[in-house]
C-alpha cells in the first residue's frame, strides 16, 4: 500500500452523470507525488469528465476527489481558492487571450493571485518563457504564434505560479510529430526541474508512452488498466489491446432490435 503522504491526488468511488447518462462508474485512482500520470481512452470513455472532476469543475454524484490531501468538493470557497493557486492547467486549445501579448497572458495568474509589482511580474514571465523555450517572443500576440508555440505559451502560463500539480489536456493534439515530441520533452523537463505532479489527458499513444510513469486507461466510465507502461502493454483485456493497436470495436447489429429502437419500442 502507498504511503498516504506520497499521494498527491486521490479519487475514490467517483460516480458522475450527464443527465440520466452515467459517465463515470465508481472510479478509483491515486496519483503519486512527483509522477506523470497519463489518462487515456477512446472518445466517450470519460477521460475529459474525469479531468473536469479533478479540476473541481464538476460535482460528483458519489465519491471523493482529494488534491494534496484536501476534499475539493467540501472545501470552503476561500480554502478552495488557495488550493487552486497551487494548481496549473494547460488547456487543449491553449485558451490564450487574443487581445493580450504572450507575456501579458502569462502574467494573468500573477495579477489575479499575487501582490507582486509590475516589474517583478515581467521578470517572472520572462523566466517562464525561457523555461518553455520562448525567450524573446513575449511581445507577440497569440495569433502570431505557431501551434506548438501556443502550446508552450499555455504551459508557461500554467506554471507561472510554480504549482504543485499540473494538468494538461491533450498537449500534443494537432501538432506534427517533431513538435509533439518537443512538447513531450518539455513536460518531462518541467516534472524534473520543478518537481511537479503532472496529469496528462491524451489520445496520442506515442506521446502517452513517452512521458508516462503510469497510465490509466478508461473505457465507458471504468478503469480497465492502471499501471506502468509495460503492465498496460501486457494487459490481457481485449479493450486495452484494441486501443493500443488502434482496432475498432466490432458491433453486431441486430436488424430487428434496430427497427424497434427507431419506432421507440425499446
Amino acid at each position: 500500500m502507498s504511503d498516504p503522504s506520497s499521494v498527491a491526488i486521490e479519487v475514490a468511488g467517483l460516480v458522475s452523470y450527464y443527465g440520466q447518462r452515467q459517465v463515470l462508474k465508481g472510479v478509483d485512482l491515486s496519483v503519486r507525488d512527483g509522477e506523470i500520470m497519463v489518462i487515456m481512452g477512446s472518445s466517450g470513455s470519460g477521460k475529459s469528465t474525469l479531468l473536469n472532476h479533478l479540476l473541481g469543475l464538476l460535482y460528483p454524484a458519489k465519491g471523493v476527489v482529494r488534491l494534496l490531501g484536501q476534499d475539493i468538493n467540501r472545501l470552503p470557497a476561500l480554502e478552495l481558492l488557495e488550493l487552486r493557486r497551487r494548481i496549473g492547467v494547460a488547456f487543449q486549445s491553449g485558451a490564450l487571450f487574443s487581445s493580450l501579448t504572450v507575456a501579458e497572458n502569462i502574467m494573468l495568474p500573477l495579477r489575479e493571485h499575487s501582490d507582486l509589482d509590475e516589474k517583478t511580474m515581467e521578470i517572472i514571465a520572462r523566466l517562464k518563457l525561457e523555461v518553455v523555450n520562448l525567450a524573446g517572443f513575449g511581445h507577440l500576440k497569440p495569433d502570431e504564434l505557431s501551434g506548438g508555440m501556443a502550446k508552450r505559451a499555455a504551459l508557461a502560463r500554467a506554471i507561472v505560479m510554480d504549482p504543485r500539480l499540473l494538468f494538461c489536456d491533450e498537449p500534443s493534439a494537432g501538432l506534427d510529430p517533431v513538435v509533439s515530441s518537443a512538447i513531450d520533452e518539455l513536460i518531462l523537463r518541467l516534472r524534473d526541474a520543478m518537481r511537479m505532479t503532472i496529469v496528462v489527458v491524451t489520445h496520442e499513444l506515442e506521446s502517452a508512452f513517452r512521458i508516462a510513469d503510469r497510465l490509466c486507461v478508461l473505457d465507458q466510465g471504468e478503469i480497465i488498466a492502471l499501471g506502468s507502461k509495460d503492465e498496460v502493454r501486457q494487459s490481457a483485456d481485449e479493450r486495452v489491446q484494441n486501443l493500443l493497436n488502434r482496432r475498432s470495436r466490432e458491433v453486431t447489429l441486430d436488424p430487428d432490435a434496430y427497427v424497434r429502437r427507431l419506432f421507440g419500442e425499446e
